[in-house]
Parts: structure tokens; sequence; C-alpha cells
């Protein structure tokens, strides 16, 4: 088992690094072997199989985005740790070094530097991420699991507010003023974090129409300053409110002597920096967006052109037409044989794409899934629902029957998960307006409800049997409808 005070620490490594600067000369005596700096502290990490076993108890679906994106988180936190035990060492070899050159020959130091260069680890570089799927499909509920359970700072900044600095908008500084917000301004706990940008499918390079000698500020430089802080650089962040805390106001009899009569150990008011320098190098980029019409990019690369009976025309929205037969099965979501040709064909500069090296794709969400969604997953809408009702003294309850068809109108209407709380909040409106404060105790959601045939049924206090009952029979009819369909 394990829990996500078993993940890792990274202020602990960085407080190692740290203290090295200020240590005596004789470490034996104020530090113990675990303490030591020496010693490089066994954080443990969970496996990408565990976390994929986490993110299975709140998204459904998306088994292969679970995957890149435990790897990615596995192997980007052991690279911050491998990273900063490689520069804790190098301090250490500086440090010796300098006491050996003051007292000893220089020949065996040279030695002893050489040999130590030798086995020196590699400089390990991290890899972002690129997430693409529809809207509803849980590309931000991926990510901020993922946060949960690392127990990391996380942001979450919109990509169509982003503009090229000197513009109106926001710059994309604002995602790293977000990132040291979550880590309750601690510069170094958030420069171990997670910066999660939605909508970065907004930021592609615009074509070129329009009047002459406009700027693409939305787009292209906006994607140059995502790539130097993605690659890894320092943010200058200015603080909201710096500057020295004020203290709390005296009463008015105790004004004069409170400052009169001051403690002379009374500690000043604390200071808040107005300025924070934060290095990107260790923070994780997640990127997600819906890439609406990628799909014709790659349709149009799939669909080779030829010349004969066999040859496949393209129509004007960039689905296939093929005279007989296809050149090449094309998938059922395009979307998953995406190239970085594609990408840059869509918008994005070639040096942009080239930071995000781990790429996965979410597929639409199926009627099955909904319904997981709608009754299994931690913090389903039927439970939370249920719970609303609960507050108010009200029972709630949702035939099979009536699931299926919520379901399906979601699928039919579109939007993925967000589309199930839309429907539910429409289906729901009349209980929720009648129940509060009244004599009802009890309320029944049939199929005919969510299809607007019949009026939500309602049971007054003492009535929980007959409820029941109607809740009863409404299931064994279902039973039955589907013991004969799959007879059938």
């Amino acid at each position: 088992m394990y829990s996500p005070q078993n993940f890792i620490r990274t202020s602990q490594l960085i407080r190692h690094v740290r203290c090295i600067r200020t240590q005596p000369r004789d470490h034996s005596q104020h530090y113990g072997e675990q303490d030591h700096p020496h010693h490089i502290p066994n954080v443990g990490i969970a496996t990408p199989r565990e976390l994929v076993e986490y993110l299975n108890q709140f998204v459904v679906g998306q088994e292969q985005a679970k995957k890149v994106l435990s790897v990615a988180v596995y192997n980007h936190y052991n690279r911050v740790r491998a990273n900063l035990g490689q520069i804790e060492s190098e301090e250490l070899d500086f440090t010796s070094n300098t006491e050996t050159v003051s007292s000893a020959r220089l020949r065996p130091l040279r030695k002893r530097s050489l040999l130590h260069a030798r086995h020196k680890q590699p400089v390990f570089e991290k890899s972002n991420v690129l997430i693409l799927g529809p809207t509803g499909s849980g590309k931000t509920l991926l990510a901020r699991t993922l946060a949960k359970v690392l127990d990391v700072p996380f942001s979450v900044s919109d990509a169509t507010s982003f503009t090229q600095a000197g513009y109106v908008g926001e710059d994309v500084d604002m995602a790293i003023q977000r990132l040291l917000q979550a880590a309750n301004y601690d510069p170094l706990k958030a420069s171990t974090g997670i910066v999660y940008i939605d909508e970065v499918d907004k930021i592609a390079r615009k074509t070129s129409s329009g009047s002459e000698g406009s700027r693409d500020v939305g787009g292209e430089g906006v994607q140059q300053a995502l790539l130097r802080m993605m690659e890894g650089s320092v943010v200058t962040v200015q603080a909201k409110g710096g500057g020295a805390a004020a203290p709390p106001p005296a009463p008015i009899g105790e004004a004069n002597s409170r400052n009169s009569q001051r403690a002379p150990n009374m500690m000043p008011p604390p200071h808040k920096p107005d300025v924070y320098h934060i290095d990107t190098s260790n923070v994780l980029f997640i990127l997600s967006g819906a890439f609406v019409g990628l799909d014709k990019v790659i349709k149009q690369r799939i669909s080779k052109g030829s010349i004969g009976f066999t040859a496949t025309i393209s129509s004007p929205d960039g689905d296939t037409l093929p005279f007989f037969t296809p050149n090449r099965k094309i998938n059922s979501n395009p979307i998953d044989l995406v190239e970085t040709t594609d990408l840059v064909k869509y918008g994005f500069i070639p040096e942009f794409i080239s930071r995000i090296p781990s790429i996965t794709t979410l597929a639409p969400l199926t009627i099955p899934d909904l319904r997981r969604i709608l009754t299994e997953v931690k913090g389903s809408l039927i439970s939370q629902y249920q719970a609303l009702f609960g507050y108010s003294g009200v029972e709630i309850r949702f035939t099979s029957a009536a699931l299926d068809e919520i379901c399906k109108k979601a699928y039919e209407r579109g939007g993925g998960a967000r589309g199930l709380r839309g429907i539910m909040e429409t289906l729901l409106l009349e209980p929720m307006y009648e129940a509060p404060g009244s004599d009802i105790y009890h309320v029944l959601i049939t199929a005919e409800v969510v299809k607007g045939t019949a009026p939500p049924g309602y049971w007054k206090k003492g009535q929980a049997v007959r409820f029941w009952e109607a809740w009863a029979t409404e299931e064994g009819a279902y039973s039955k409808r589907s013991a004969e369909a799959i007879a059938l």
C-alpha cells in the first residue's frame, strides 16, 4: 500500500543541498547518519503502476494517457532527485578539494578530480507532456489528480488569455506566479511543481489573413515565451501585496503604553519579498487542448493521392471520399495517429514541439464510460446529488433505465463529463425547487422523467415502503428487458 506521504519530497533534497554551504568542516560532530550531507535521503516514489491504480479511482478509461502521464511524472521526479543529488555531490567535492589545496599537494587533487569525473552521472533532461483530446474527456482531472497524490504545487492556466509581452492580456509568467501562490510563496517548493496549461491549441500560429503589418501577438510570440520557460529559465515574479506586513492595530487605550514599553526581544513584523526568482528547470509542464481541426490535417497526410479507380478524393471539409476502396484504413480516432509534422502544420513552431517529447491522446467518452462516471468513480455525480438532497432531508434515487437515458442524452449532446452535469441540472431542476422545505421526503427519477413524458415521483413522510416498492418494480422491469435483449 502507498499513501501521498510516501511520495518524493523534493524540498528535503533542496534543504540538504542548501545546508552544504553553511556546514562546519567537522561533519561528524554536527550531523547524524541520516542528516549527513553526504547522505542522499532515500525518498520513496510511487511506481507508474501504482499511479495508474490511483488514477483509476477518479478517471474512467483513457488507459494509454494514464500510462504516459504516470511514466512522465515518475521519471521527472526521479530526474529531480538525481540532479539535486549530483549538485550536492559537486558542492561536497568542491569543498573537500578546497581544503586539500590549502593543506596538501596539487597532484593528488588532480587525480581525484579526474577519477570523480569519470563516474559522474549524466544530467537528465525533463520530458514535458502534451495531452490531446476533446472537451470533457478528463485532461484537467488527470493532471490535477496526479498533483494531489504527489503533494506538489500545482497551477492551472488558460492559454487563451496569454499574449506576447507588452500587449493587452496575460504574460506567460502568470503561470509561474500561480504556481508560486499554490506553493504558499515558497520559491524552492514552487521550483519542483507542476504547471498545467489548458487550451494550448489557441496559441497556434494564425494564418496570414488580415491587414498587412498586424502581429500575431497571441500565437507565435506566446510559443516563443513558453519555449524558453519549458526549457528552463529563471522567471522573475512580482509578489502581489509585497513589503513588510503591518502589525495588528492596538486598542486605543493601550496604544501609547505599547509603543513606549515595547519588549526588547519582540520579533519584527514578517517581511515578504517584493520579487521572487523561480527556476523552471525542475518544473514539469503539462499542456492540453482539444485541437479542433487537427483530425483533418491527419487525414490529409494519411490519404495519399493516387491515380486510378482506387484513388482517394479529399472533400472540402477534409474527409476522404474513396472512389472504390480507401488507400489506408483510418483509425476511428484519427488523433491517435498524430505526429509532430501534423502539429507543425496545425500552427506550432518546430522548436516549441521539440520541447514536448511525450504526446498522448484522449478518446471521446463512450456511453459505458459516461455510466461509470455517473455511478462508480469517487465523487460520482449521482453520489453528489444524493448527498445534496440529503442535506435537505430528502432521499432521491434513479432507476437503471433512467441512468441509461441520461448517458444516451449526454453522448448525443457531446461535451463528455461536462455534458452529464448539464443534463443532471436540467433534469433535477423541479425536484430541487419543490423538495426543500416541503413535506416531500422521497424522490424517484425514472426513464420517463428523463425523456420528459412524466413528472418525478414524490413521496411524503411515512411512505418510504411505497417509494421502495415503486423503485423495485422499475428495476424488475429493466432486468427483464435486459435479459430478453441478451437472449435475442
